[in-house]
C-alpha cells in the first residue's frame, strides 16, 4: 500500500511538471525564436520520474521582420551576440537593430558578433586576410575560426546620414556579408560577415533565458555554423501544437487517475488506522 502510494506521489509531481512545460510550449507558440521543449521519462518501481527536458532545435519557419536588419537563419547554427560584460550569448532570435551609436544589437543591448572584411570579402585576422578555401576548409574539418569577432558597428554620419561616414546604405547577403553601398547601389563594399556558430552537443547547451544560450563543457566548444541568413525576416517559433494539445490531453487524464489513486490510498490508510485503533 505505502509502495502504490508513493508511486502515485511520484507521478503527479512528474505529470504536474510535464503540463507546465507543455503550457509554457503552447504560450510561446508566436514567440520569434522560441525553441520547444522535448520530454523523456524514466519508469522506476516507485513512479514514473522525468528524465530529461530537451530543447527542441529544429528549424521554425519564416514570418516577417520589422526591417532589413532582422535577420532569419535556414540551417544549423546561431547568432552570436556579446553582452555588455563581455559575455557570449548564442541564440537563433534575429530580432536585431543598429542602435543611435550604429552597434547593431539585439532588443537586450547584446552586440551582435561578426568578422572585419578587407575590400576582397575576406575575414581579417589582424593584419592578414583569411582566404575563402580556408574558411570553408575549416567548416568541413568541424572546427572554429581562431578568429575573434567583433561588435558589428556602421557609423552614422550625422550630418548626411551616411553610414560609416561614406556608405548611403547597407545590404545583407545570404552569406551574412553586410556590404555598404553608394553612388546610388554602383559602389558595393563588403565590410562585415555576421558570425554563426553550431555545436556537436547542442543540448548540452544551457539556456539563461527563453532562446538564449551559453556554451557548457557538455556542449563542447563552438563550431561553424551551416546556414544561410535571410534579411527582412524572424524565424517563428518551432512549436508544433498539435502534438503538444495532444500531449497535454494525455497530461491531464494522467493526473486525473493519478489524483484518484492517491484518494483511494488515504481512504484505505484512514480505514486501516480507524481497524487498528478501535
Amino acid at each position: 500500500m505505502n509502495d502504490a502510494f508513493v508511486t502515485a506521489l511520484n507521478t503527479q509531481k512528474s505529470t504536474t511538471e510535464w503540463m507546465s512545460a507543455l503550457t509554457t510550449n503552447m504560450t510561446n507558440m508566436y514567440t520569434p525564436g522560441y525553441r520547444e521543449n522535448k520530454f523523456n521519462f524514466k519508469t522506476f518501481l516507485n513512479g514514473a520520474v522525468m528524465d530529461t527536458c530537451d530543447k527542441n532545435f529544429g528549424q521554425g519557419k519564416s514570418m516577417p521582420g520589422t526591417g532589413n536588419a532582422n535577420l532569419f537563419l535556414e540551417g544549423e547554427g546561431f547568432f552570436v551576440t556579446r553582452t555588455k560584460e563581455g559575455k557570449i550569448i548564442y541564440t537563433r532570435h534575429g530580432e536585431f537593430d543598429f542602435d543611435s551609436e550604429g552597434v547593431y544589437k539585439n532588443k537586450d543591448g547584446y552586440a551582435v558578433q561578426g568578422y572585419i572584411l578587407n575590400d576582397k570579402g575576406e575575414i581579417m585576422a589582424g593584419t592578414k586576410s583569411l582566404s575563402a578555401d580556408l574558411y570553408e576548409e575549416t567548416i568541413t574539418k568541424g572546427g572554429a575560426l581562431d578568429v575573434p569577432t567583433t561588435s558589428i558597428k556602421l557609423w552614422i554620419d550625422p550630418n548626411n546620414g551616411k553610414y560609416l561616414g561614406k556608405y548611403d546604405d547597407y545590404e545583407i547577403k545570404n552569406d551574412g556579408t553586410i556590404y555598404g553601398k553608394a553612388d546610388g547601389g554602383k559602389k558595393v563594399v563588403p565590410l562585415y560577415k555576421i558570425s554563426t556558430m553550431s555545436f556537436h552537443n547542442k543540448n548540452g547547451l544551457y539556456e539563461v533565458k527563453d532562446g538564449q544560450f551559453i556554451e557548457t563543457e557538455e556542449s563542447g566548444r563552438p563550431v561553424l555554423g551551416r546556414n544561410e541568413i535571410r534579411s527582412g525576416l524572424l524565424e517563428m517559433s518551432n512549436v508544433g501544437f498539435k502534438d503538444n494539445l495532444a500531449n497535454y490531453q494525455q497530461a491531464k487524464v494522467q493526473m486525473e487517475l493519478v489524483n484518484k489513486l492517491i484518494e483511494s490510498q488515504k481512504q484505505l490508510l484512514q480505514e486501516a488506522m480507524r481497524l487498528v485503533s478501535a
